[in-house]
């Protein structure tokens, strides 16, 4: 008996022990991406670009960022990384390719990673702005976009349209022979560099974020870029001069890392796909919209605009057109020319 009364007794004690501890254990936590209240933790995504904060770029990330929110209920939100605060445009289209970035707003850099994008970049191959929107708007940009996802596992949610660009300088141009020589900052793409120097001119490439410093400083006398560009990287406060050469209407991509895209369930991809449609279309009504204003503006700060006939500078930069389209792909070059 007092055997049996032993063994009782440290059972006793035993279960009094058990229930000290269970009872000043800490309470469940949520299970892992929940809050305290039981809803899920949103999604939160990244999504870089180059430009100041105050640029058009900024502007349609914004309104992107806002509608893929209020699509999802709050599910899923992005923030946005301006002036190149995820790197330049090279660093941000590797980091898309690793899934280390999840959306950026890129030019004509991507053409380094799916070739047939180079083609795009050849100044005058565009003969206006409608006959740019009826490519990347229509079966070429199709297979553009496509390409770009095959090959370079980055996927290309929408084309954004940037409006022609324009040559700005530290003195007036008003033919070719203005250009022989001059030191003219381009971006890191093949086709402008082979063509600046097709026009008799010294193209140097340049980060967008080294610009401002290089024109302040003349290590470089002259840059190109649309009028909203120019205006937001206030170059009009270095460069005096500005040249309607309209030697490329450009456009940017809005891409996606694809490794990201894969992680979303198929609702929250077709919310980011639908959000980008409707971001299209407001950043080119506001790229359209502001051109003009903006350019009187730099005309008020002491900026003269110059229009050249640019025939001369087409026919030159043309020459280059053969070499790239051999090299990057005949077949996307002769459906660009024939769009109509």
């Amino acid at each position: 008996m007092k055997r049996l009364a032993k063994v009782l007794a440290l059972l006793v004690v035993s279960a009094t022990l058990l229930t000290s501890v269970v009872g000043c254990s800490s309470p469940a936590s949520p299970d892992a991406g929940q809050t305290s209240d039981g809803n899920s933790e949103p999604v939160v995504l990244k999504l870089g670009h180059i430009q100041t904060q105050e640029d058009l770029w900024q502007l349609g990330a914004e309104k992107f960022a806002e509608l893929v929110e209020e699509k999802s209920n709050g599910e899923v939100k992005i923030e946005i990384y301006p002036n190149s605060t995820l790197g330049n445009d090279r660093d941000m289209a590797e980091g898309l390719q690793m899934g280390s970035v999840d959306f950026a707003l890129i030019a004509g850099v991507l053409g380094n990673f799916e070739p047939s994008l180079q083609i795009m970049e050849l100044p005058y191959l565009f003969r206006d702005e409608e006959h740019l929107r009826k490519v990347i708007y229509g079966p070429v940009g199709e297979e553009l976009m496509d390409k770009l996802l095959t090959n370079a596992n980055i996927r290309g949610l929408a084309f954004w349209e940037r409006g022609p660009r324009q040559l700005t300088s530290n003195k007036p141009i008003n033919a070719v022979e203005d250009i022989q020589g001059l030191k003219i900052r381009v971006p890191e793409i093949p086709p402008m560099v082979a063509a600046w120097k097709a026009m008799g001119a010294n193209p140097t490439p340049m980060a967008w974020g080294e610009v401002y410093t290089a024109l302040q400083q003349k290590v470089v006398d002259a840059q190109e870029n649309p009028i909203p560009y120019i205006h937001a990287g206030h170059i009009y406060e270095v460069q005096k001069y500005i040249a309607m050469t309209n030697h490329k209407y450009e456009y940017v991509i809005l891409a996606m890392s694809d490794a990201t895209y894969n992680k979303l369930t198929p609702e929250q991809q077709q919310i980011v796909e639908e959000a980008a449609q409707e971001a299209t279309e407001y950043e080119n009504k506001l790229v359209a919209e502001k051109a003009d204003t903006l350019l009187a503006e730099m005309k008020e700060q002491g900026v003269e605009v110059t229009n050249p006939d640019t025939e001369e500078f087409a026919k030159l930069a043309r020459t280059v057109h053969a070499e790239f389209a051999q090299k990057y792909g005949q077949d996307i070059y002769d459906k660009i020319i024939n769009t109509k």
